[in-house]
């Protein structure tokens, strides 16, 4: 395929379209990578699919944790969404344009959807931490609003930001070449292509990704150090097993994100390459959202129990 390259004319960008290169670089792969994506796709939309649909139906899920987990499936599902179908479509035509709008669409949606992401786990385990440590008071204070407002809170608080964050990378002129080393359209490469000093931008880059990913990630430790001194200080091996077992699905899916995410936009500029890049989006992109329904069905009882009740009356 032959990708066309884009000449500068003074200081204005002439980008007019991006190239996703994506894995062009293994052409006696491309239809074995289709088939797989398809079928990833396909386990996360009905994996993520069958949990929201059971934590609404079912009467026994009509709990706080598990209307978190039905908003953290709906979120999985929207957030494989931005990037896994044009990586498809990619795969299955060949054609790999995108142009700058949809480019700006697809990253703006990706940043938004991350973010909520960050914000979600933190309540999750907000959400634990008043479970276990002060269980008396655990319908007071995550009632039916107070649930709604962190849910929406999570959903909407980086929007505003992650919009002015797209605006502000879009607007730096591309005047050289036009071909992102990537399967989506993410910072890193992109920024890669923009003419000039970006050491600016790059800063204000990571100071917006130490808000939105440490933050949280600080949250969801002072939560679980909490949580994790309250079991201890339980009377019984039972007790104990009991009150872990109601986060250890939640800590595993925070150690999966946050592990691959912080190595991905936080580790120095000098370790970056872009296939190490592709690898490690690949992880908490697609195989992470992937794996979380079965983490989560497999680790709660309850889950189970109602995922074969739903099963049972579908068939």
């Amino acid at each position: 395929m032959t990708h066309e390259e884009i000449n500068a004319r003074g200081n204005g960008s002439t980008v007019r379209h991006f190239v996703l290169l994506g894995f062009s670089d293994l052409p006696n792969l491309q239809g074995f990578l289709s088939g797989v994506f398809t079928i990833i796709y396909l386990i996360i939309l009905i994996g993520n699919g069958l949990i929201i649909i059971t934590t609404i139906i079912d009467p026994a899920l009509q709990r706080p944790v598990y209307f978190f987990l039905a908003n953290f499936s709906s979120l999985e599902i929207c957030y494989v969404s931005v990037t896994l179908p044009r990586m498809l479509f990619n795969l299955w035509t060949q054609k790999r344009n995108i142009s700058v709008l949809d480019c700006a669409m697809q990253l703006c949606f990706f940043l938004m959807l991350g973010t909520t992401e960050c914000f979600l786990l933190a309540v999750m385990s907000y959400d634990r931490y008043v479970a276990i440590c002060h269980p008396l008071r655990y319908p007071l204070l995550m009632n039916p609003k107070k649930c709604a407002q962190l849910a929406a809170g999570s959903w909407l608080g980086g929007i505003p930001v992650q919009i002015g964050q797209t605006c502000q990378i879009f607007s730096l002129h591309f005047c050289n070449f036009n071909q992102i080393h990537h399967f989506f359209c993410d910072i890193t490469p992109i920024v890669k292509l923009a003419c000039g000093d970006t050491s600016t931008f790059e800063v204000s880059v990571y100071v917006v990704s130490m808000l939105f990913v440490a933050v949280p990630f600080i949250l969801i430790l002072a939560s679980y150090s909490k949580i994790i001194f309250t079991i201890l200080r339980l009377p019984t091996a039972q007790g104990r097993t009991k009150a872990f077992s109601t986060c250890s699905s939640h800590l595993l899916v925070v150690v999966l994100f946050f592990g691959s995410a912080t190595i991905t936009y936080l580790r120095p500029k000098s370790s970056h390459s872009a296939g190490t890049d592709k690898l490690l989006s690949l992880f908490y992109t697609i195989v992470t959202p992937m794996f979380n329904p079965l983490i989560y069905s497999l680790r709660k009882k309850e889950v189970i129990v109602a995922l074969r009740k739903l099963l049972l009356k579908m068939c």
